[in-house]
């Protein structure tokens, strides 16, 4: 099976544990989703954790629902999950002089995932982390210009 993943990095001038917080709520999936389809977090534990399961109200030309299984989880470090099709969503948070670097990527390493790749998805994808990235950005510093 060919390993697929797209990916985004950026450096946020936060402490790892700050970042993660935001990332383990799944009440401010919204706020930082630069794909504009995550439109809202459905009745969800307020943190995270290793196999909790969230839902998200989703719209990408209709509106849909999501549910999420967390499928790695290291305080502090990485928060990964998938859903239905099995595509992973994963954050690594590495501290680096002046902050933390953050990588989210998109693995759709599963065979079905071949056709994402026809249609122009993990691109779109990766455009779309930059701008999660940049959110996070602005929403742990408080910076608009982040």
């Amino acid at each position: 099976m060919a390993t697929r993943i797209v990916s985004a990095t950026r450096t946020i001038a936060a402490p790892a544990d700050e970042i993660f917080a935001v990332l383990a709520d799944p009440a401010k999936h919204p706020l930082i989703d630069g794909s504009g389809s995550v439109t809202a977090s459905k009745d969800n534990p307020a943190r995270l954790s290793l196999g909790a399961t969230f839902s998200m109200d989703m719209k990408l030309g209709l509106p849909y629902v999501t549910k999420n299984t967390v499928s790695e989880f290291e305080d502090g470090r990485v928060i990964a999950w998938h859903h239905f099709a099995q595509f992973v969503w994963r954050y690594e948070l590495t501290p680096v002089d002046g902050g933390t670097e953050v990588t989210e990527s998109f693995d759709y390493s599963k065979p079905w995932g071949a056709a994402l790749g026809l249609v122009g998805i993990p691109e779109k994808n990766r455009a779309s982390m930059v701008k999660t990235l940049e959110r996070l950005d602005e929403l742990v510093t408080g910076s608009a210009d982040a």
